[in-house]
């Protein structure tokens, strides 16, 4: 484990680990692509190096890392290796979950953080469906059997399905009013398959699985917030109806609160943009070497000596500091719960993520048949940047949701 100087502060400690674990990753990154193996050593040194648990809560004796740590850390661990950093990713957001609003009962969590001290303890929402649509209730459903409930269904893209220590299924009940909430599983419980149906162009080591659950039992007390399933507001997206309860949080003005299910998706679309430019940099720095060594036959000069090469580089290097200033910038904001900043992290993460496809793009196009060739990395980075779009909404959904928004300023007095 990370060893924390007398003065270092547990944040710290994790954050300066950063460096080695990201050369970790890279080393091996190439080989799970290749194979679509489960990077369960990468994942073991983002656990030893503290960073599995950055979000955890002080109260609950964890470094309380804030979402501007942990946009940080994914674009670091997004250089080295995407796959590791998107499974790392939701474990850092359920954790951060749980420190805004203490959905899990107490028992279960402690027992999630006993795990976590032993080793890596991987947790993930698995929310989306085959063929769902957006708004509409799970398929998946829940039925009463004494004092728990028998869950079944199959979730998909479930990032690091064969590896979750922890499963947060969201599936409505079987009564005649169906209730919608968010159900605790053990990833080792009895009922559980794993459909390895992950063999997507990019991030091919997440093992985003699909997950079939067969009349899996769970305990009354780990299904959380069942409600029934509430509509979206005007001017934005559908506020997730299996999402923990908690009407507003502490330190948001009085007249805007900002609720906890704008807060957890604020946390996704920042922390996951965060990822994606980590790839873009990583295009750009093996684009940077390129341009160095590359001399062809016909100059005798490296191509990074050319005007041409050199503005093409530089519109590379525009495109993410603004997309990271974006980023970043929102992201401390979204810790002190500003609605302005909660609002646009939806914009912001368009824009984040067409910046670094635009990027890889980019620099594929300036490096020609090398770029191109699985020799070197950056075809890799350019299908990981890619595949980055499964985890969000769809262009059109937060277009729409911004121009809305848009349209109810301009009918305020």
């Amino acid at each position: 484990m990370t060893t924390i100087a007398a003065d270092q502060s547990p944040v710290a400690a994790a954050l300066a680990g950063l460096p080695r674990v990201v050369d970790l990753l890279a080393a091996r990154a190439e080989e799970h692509d290749r194979d679509a193996t489960f990077p369960y050593q990468g994942i073991e040194a983002v656990h030893e190096a503290g960073l599995l648990t950055l979000t955890v809560a002080q109260r609950y004796g964890g470094p309380g890392g804030t979402l501007a740590d942990t946009v940080r850390v994914l674009a670091q661990l997004g250089r080295g290796d995407a796959s590791v950093a998107v499974v790392t990713a939701f474990t850092l957001l359920q954790h951060a979950e749980q420190a805004r609003v203490a959905g899990w009962p107490t028992a279960g969590y402690r027992r999630l953080l006993t795990e976590s001290r032993r080793g890596p303890a991987l947790v993930n929402t698995l929310r989306a469906e085959p063929g769902g649509q957006a708004g509409a209730p799970p398929a998946t459903v829940a039925r009463r059997d004494g004092d728990g409930w028998l869950l079944s269904g199959r979730k998909t893209y479930c990032a690091g399905a064969e590896a979750l220590a922890w499963m947060a299924v969201t599936a409505r009940t079987d009564e005649p009013v169906p209730r919608v909430g968010t159900f605790l599983v053990r990833g080792e419980s009895e009922g559980i398959e794993v459909d390895p149906t992950w063999d997507q162009l990019g991030l091919r080591a997440s093992a985003s699985h699909d997950v079939v659950l067969d009349a899996v039992r769970v305990p009354s007390e780990l299904a959380l917030g069942l409600t029934a399933p509430r509509s979206g507001r005007a001017g934005g997206p559908a506020r997730d109806p299996a999402a923990p309860p908690g009407a507003a949080v502490t330190g948001s003005a009085p007249e805007n609160p900002v609720s906890a299910a704008e807060l957890t998706r604020a946390w996704h679309d920042l922390a996951l943009s965060a990822v994606a430019l980590g790839v873009a940099r990583s295009a750009e720095q093996w684009l940077v070497r390129f341009l160095n060594q590359r001399t062809p036959a016909n100059l005798t000069e490296p191509l990074g000596s050319l005007p041409r090469y050199r503005c093409a580089l530089g519109e590379i290097e525009a495109q993410l500091i603004g997309a990271e200033e974006l980023v970043n910038g929102l992201a401390p904001r979204v810790d002190r719960a500003e609605p302005d900043a909660v609002a646009r992290t939806g914009p912001a993460q368009l824009l984040a993520t067409r910046a670094a496809i635009a990027a890889v793009q980019q620099a594929v196009s300036l490096t020609g048949s090398p770029g191109l060739s699985r020799r070197h990395p950056l075809e890799r980075y350019l299908r990981d940047v890619l595949s980055s779009r499964v985890h969000f909404a769809p262009d059109e959904s937060v277009l729409d949701a911004a121009g809305r928004a848009a349209l109810e300023r301009g009918r305020r007095p």
